[in-house]
């Protein structure tokens, strides 16, 4: 009876590893085909490092790299403080659910929607079109993933600190920065580094917002695989999925930190 239920928990087990192959397999291929020596991005032809060089000496590939970087830093740092004080605001002071909802909209919204939204009031407001207009529009949909995971490290936040602060004659500006500030913390430096992944990796909205002449890096790569994907192309998805990688298993390991703090 034992061997036979733990063969029917093995069969129940089949699609579980079934989902993890189709999703991991493919992105395993990319990684290993950017060390092919060979220009196929089909037929193995040997190890090589030869299209990381030529990676670094595409021109057009390391605007695109500046131009993103730019991007996500300033995105970034505008989205972490907005949506801070936004989470802070949300969750001290505001009693409509309304309210609530509407600061997680841009997170909800499909990237296209959100994108003709923006695109639309740029042209309203007759904005010109650049590097500006991208960093605008990331820090928007930024500011709400910020907000959501510093809401939650205040949803489990003692509050009996700020209320001692504030009866013992501190300021609200005192206490925000010497005690509330500091228990938010390891949310705040999860939400940055969300938003910096979202930056990185973002296309839609950066492809409707912003400038021909100054293409973020994942407009650069749309570009080069309209031809056909080279192994160029898979060391530079290579890169970036490290980079991803690293920064999401960090702001995961901020997450758990706040929930142990909690």
């Amino acid at each position: 009876m034992r061997r036979n239920a733990k063969r029917g928990h093995g069969w129940l087990r089949l699609p579980f590893w079934l989902t993890y192959v189709f999703l991991y397999v493919p992105i395993a291929v990319v990684v290993l085909m950017s060390f092919n020596q060979s220009k196929s991005p089909y037929a193995w032809g040997g190890f090589s490092l030869r299209w990381y060089g030529q990676l670094a000496g595409n021109e057009k590939i390391r605007e695109g790299l500046i131009n993103t970087l730019i991007v996500a830093f300033g995105s970034t740092v505008l989205s972490t403080v907005l949506g801070t004080l936004l989470a802070v605001g949300l969750a001290r002071y505001n009693k409509s659910r309304l309210v609530d909802a509407l600061s997680t909209m841009p997170a909800i919204l499909p990237d296209l929607v959100l994108a003709i939204g923006l695109l639309v009031f740029y042209a309203a407001v007759k904005m010109t079109l650049g590097l500006h207009s991208v960093l605008i529009a990331h820090t928007v949909f930024g500011m709400a993933f910020v907000t959501a995971v510093v809401r939650a490290r205040l949803n489990h936040a003692d509050t009996s600190m700020e209320e001692a602060s504030r009866d013992l004659g501190a300021t609200p500006v005192t206490t925000f920065m010497r005690i509330t500030l500091p228990t938010l913390a390891p949310g705040i430096l999860a939400g940055a580094l969300l938003a910096f992944t979202l930056s990185i990796d973002e296309f839609v909205i950066a492809f409707f917002t912003a400038a021909p002449t100054e293409p973020t890096l994942p407009i650069v790569i749309y570009s080069m695989v309209r031809f056909g994907v080279t192994p160029e192309i898979n060391a530079l998805a290579t890169l970036l999925l490290a980079v991803s990688f690293t920064v999401v298993i960090a702001a995961q390991r901020m997450t758990k930190l706040t929930e142990a703090l909690s």
